[in-house]
């Protein structure tokens, strides 16, 4: 059966909050994995820490498989060593998101986070050579490019996963934008990110809104939902569907991808109470298309 997994929270929500979010996971979402750490930004990882044995404890009380993912960006000493105490770990299983984490893992058994670019068959090929079991696949690849590289992964008995809901990470930058824009620096940030639970919108001169700042991280500002493609999905060879955390009811969001999965329920009935459980935010599915990401493609326009 297709796995369903819940990545782990690009933002810095408080750890009432989060400790709360993970109970409701455990006790009432069916997500088979679920995916814990700091990704973004090395500052927040201590607000995480204490909670986190906790937050394990349950999730795995509950039948979830827990995965700890390492930093997509490691340019500081304390961002090395946080890199590799967490490489040193023999369980839960490692998710590495940064070249650092691959030298520090060595040919140790790991999966392969979605900012490592797994984009072709080649790069699968030497992930694998280096101890991977797993790859997440870069959410911009469009469907044809995710069918090849799902083949091969499979070939090489390796776990697949993309993403089918939630924020697109686009780029990580090694200044602090959310820092910057309220007058201060990186060093400085007075934790300024907790504000946006749902990330900092961004707008052009026009007033549209164009995409989502966090902390180092900018995400699009949309929604990417592939509920219409998940049976493509499964086809191409793709195990493991991922839900990005927002700032939503994610328990009903698991739900709604679930009953498709299990055929439960028809595409466009689960589209119809997404959207009610999302309320104004735009969808999204253009780079699995092959157009511009933020785009929407009509389910009927599938080939």
């Amino acid at each position: 059966m297709t796995k369903l997994t819940l990545g782990p929270i690009a933002y810095h929500w408080a750890a009432d909050r989060r400790r709360d979010f993970y109970a409701r996971i455990a006790d009432e979402a069916p997500v088979d994995e679920v995916y814990l750490g700091e990704v973004i930004c090395s500052k927040r990882a201590p607000f995480q820490e204490r909670e986190l044995p906790t937050i394990i404890d349950r999730l795995e009380r509950a039948g979830k498989q827990v995965i700890l993912s390492s930093l997509a960006e490691v340019m500081l000493k304390r961002e090395r060593k946080a890199t590799e105490d967490l490489a040193a770990m023999d369980s839960p299983s490692i998710e590495i998101n940064n070249a650092a984490g691959l030298f520090a893992r060595g040919n140790r058994p790991h999966r392969i986070g979605p900012f490592m670019n797994a984009y072709n068959e080649a790069t699968i090929r030497w992930m694998a050579s280096q101890g991977a079991t797993h790859v997440c696949l870069p959410a911009e690849l469009p469907g044809p490019a995710v069918a090849i590289a799902a083949r091969a992964a499979g070939e090489l008995g390796l776990g697949v996963e993309a993403q089918v809901f939630g924020r697109v990470s686009l780029a990580v930058s090694a200044r602090c934008y959310h820092a910057r824009s309220h007058g201060r620096t990186k060093d400085n940030c007075q934790f300024v990110c907790e504000e946006d639970p749902d990330g900092m919108p961004l707008r052009t001169r026009d007033e549209l809104p164009i995409l989502r700042v966090n902390g180092i991280q900018t995400q699009s500002e949309g929604y990417l939902t592939l509920l219409p493609e998940l049976g493509q999905l499964e086809a191409d060879g793709v195990t493991h569907m991922r839900l990005m955390p927002q700032s939503i009811d994610m328990v009903a969001v698991a739900q709604v991808f679930r009953a498709v999965l299990d055929a439960g329920r028809s595409v466009d009935e689960a589209e119809s109470q997404l959207r009610q459980i999302c309320t104004d935010v735009p969808f999204s599915n253009g780079f699995y298309h092959g157009e511009a990401g933020y785009r929407r493609i009509a389910r009927t326009s599938l080939t």
